[in-house]
C-alpha cells in the first residue's frame, strides 16, 4: 500500500494554518486533541506540546500545520468515516487551548470521506499513538 494515496483523516484551512503559524511563533511546537463534549463542547483544543497528556486511549489522525492532531480512541469509533476540516473563525477559543486570546477559535468541520477514500482507508493500518495516519 502505498502510504501518498492513502486519505489525510484530518486537515486544516488556510485560516486555520495561519493561526497556528502565529501560535508556533509564540509558544513553539504545539499539539491538538479533538475535544469530545463537556466544558469546552467539540472544539480542537491547541496546547503547547506535551501540555496534554496522550494516552492508549488516543489516536493519532494525522498533522495540521506540522503539529499533531489526536483524537480519543472512543470518539474516532464514531467519526472514522469522516474527514475533519479544522478551520479558525471569530470567536473565543476553548477555556484551555492557546488561541483563546486571539479572538479566534478553532472550529471542526468534517465531510464523509467518498467511497474511493474509504476503500483506501480500510486497507491502510488503523490510525494509533505512534504514527500518523493519513
Amino acid at each position: 500500500m502505498d502510504a501518498e494515496n492513502i486519505p489525510a483523516r484530518v486537515s486544516a484551512t488556510p485560516a486555520a494554518e495561519a493561526l497556528i503559524g502565529e501560535l508556533a511563533a509564540q509558544h513553539g511546537a504545539l499539539m491538538f486533541h479533538q475535544s469530545g463534549g463537556c466544558c469546552d463542547g467539540s472544539a480542537p483544543m491547541c496546547f503547547a506540546a506535551g501540555e496534554f497528556l496522550v494516552g492508549d486511549s488516543d489516536v493519532l489522525l494525522g498533522a495540521i500545520g506540522g503539529m499533531p492532531f489526536y483524537m480519543s480512541r472512543s470518539q474516532f469509533a464514531y467519526w472514522e468515516h469522516t474527514h475533519l476540516i479544522i478551520d479558525a473563525v471569530p470567536g473565543n477559543g476553548g477555556m484551555f487551548s492557546l488561541e483563546r486570546p486571539t479572538g479566534l477559535r478553532f472550529l471542526t468541520r468534517s465531510r464523509l470521506f467518498s467511497d474511493e477514500e474509504s476503500r483506501l482507508l480500510a486497507s491502510a493500518p488503523a490510525p494509533g499513538g505512534a504514527a500518523v495516519a493519513g
